[in-house]
């Protein structure tokens, strides 16, 4: 995150503007968990952070999301609960957004909450009581749930806990990036032959859809 700060021309920092809250959280544990080769890998990642700040608010929910799935098929069980709960508000926040059924839930969501039943049996009847907490997925408490997660593929007791972490960092950034808007369109020069020649810039920018 400092060279994505020096790189953007910003003052020297490991929270730069030019990068989202959440994903700069993200790519600052990730950072700190990983050894000296591991670390080596983030390198080529750094242009990629630079500038990738939507505004988009679903972005924080996915970044959750992202976290919390690749944390809770092997995190501590003390741990598994929080994944879980994080996944299925995530699921329904974003839903609630896209104006989808909040009881839809992705693929990838259903093959991480099937690796701890306990935990997702847990987690809907939190929410069969409170419901879907959009504020859980605001940036200052989506960057606690994605701190959460990478701790807990850390201290995970499988073989290639760092290797995990580089592919979450590697996906979050590609997650993100499908919320940026497009390449504004190149400017148009027209004028009508009877009148008097003009330029007149004209873009369609402003109403394109972010990728998803």
């Amino acid at each position: 995150m400092e060279m994505a700060s020096f790189l953007a021309g910003e003052r020297w920092s490991d929270h730069p503007v030019c990068t989202h809250p959440v994903l700069a959280t993200l790519a600052r544990c990730v950072n700190d968990m990983l050894d000296e080769t591991h670390r080596q890998r983030l390198v080529t990642m750094i242009p990629e952070v630079v500038g990738l700040n939507p505004d988009d608010p679903r972005v924080p929910a996915a970044l959750v999301l992202i976290a919390a799935r690749s944390a809770l098929p092997v995190s501590a069980e003390e741990r598994q609960n929080v994944m879980a709960l994080a996944i299925l508000n995530a699921e329904g926040v974003l839903a609630e957004q896209d104006g989808r059924s909040p009881g839809q839930l992705s693929r990838a969501s259903r093959a991480a909450l099937a690796t701890s039943p306990a935990a997702e049996r847990w987690a809907r009847i939190h929410l069969a009581r409170l419901g879907f907490n959009a504020a859980a997925v605001r940036p200052a408490n989506a960057a606690k749930i994605v701190a959460l997660a990478v701790d807990g593929i850390a201290r995970a007791c499988v073989d290639d806990p760092e290797e995990r972490l580089v592919r979450l960092l590697r996906d979050a950034i590609d997650v993100v990036a499908t919320f940026a808007p497009l390449v504004p369109a190149p400017v148009t020069v027209s004028w009508a032959p009877s009148e008097p020649r003009s330029t007149e810039a004209t873009s369609d920018s402003a109403t394109r859809p972010l990728v998803r």
